[in-house]
């Protein structure tokens, strides 16, 4: 089993601190291999960016993604570079507030999130990827919910855990009503 992720948007999104806590939760608590790369412009913030996550069974010996399995698509410009890339029968996770116009794409599942939205009403748009990361958690079962929140809970700045996990938690339910239909 080898399973491709990518997350994009732009900077200030969490973007790398999402393949970052995906990778932590699938080897450091969950018990798989992980690898996770990134790449951003020179802009430390508003600029495009994405996170690349590969999750094994077995030993990864090929560290990049060459068609991913799940996109999480947090920004316009992310949809428009990387919604044609994903695997024939794969998963797009994105936020539809911030990613207004969509393209009619074949032979994959679209999750509908309102992440930003769903940050908002907890008081703290930057929450908006851990809502995602709950998302994709319920959505693809790809990592383990506990796993991810202990990821979560290192990852984030002291003083935020609570925060944090209310978020997860929200996406969570989220992904699972989509699941459900």
């Amino acid at each position: 089993m080898r399973i491709e992720i990518r997350f994009a948007g732009f900077g200030g999104q969490g973007i790398i601190k999402s393949g970052i806590m995906t990778a932590m939760a699938a080897c450091i608590y969950g018990g798989k291999h992980a690898v996770q790369t990134q790449s951003y412009g020179p802009e430390s913030r508003g600029g495009a960016c994405k996170s690349e996550v590969v999750i094994s069974y077995s030993e990864i010996d090929f560290p990049k993604i060459t068609e991913p399995d799940i996109l999480v698509l947090m920004s316009q410009h992310a949809y428009n570079e990387y919604a044609e890339d994903v695997k024939k029968g794969g998963t797009i996770i994105l936020d539809p507030d911030m990613i207004p116009n969509e393209k009619k794409l074949e032979g994959v599942k679209i999750f509908r999130v309102p992440a930003t939205r769903i940050a908002e009403e907890l008081g703290r748009t930057i929450v908006a990827n851990v809502v995602m990361l709950g998302a994709l958690t319920a959505i693809t079962g790809v990592v383990d919910k506990e796993a991810l929140k202990e990821a979560i809970k290192a990852n984030v700045p002291k003083g935020t855990e609570e925060l944090n996990l209310k978020a997860f938690e929200r996406g969570y339910e989220y992904g699972k009503k989509l699941v459900e239909g």
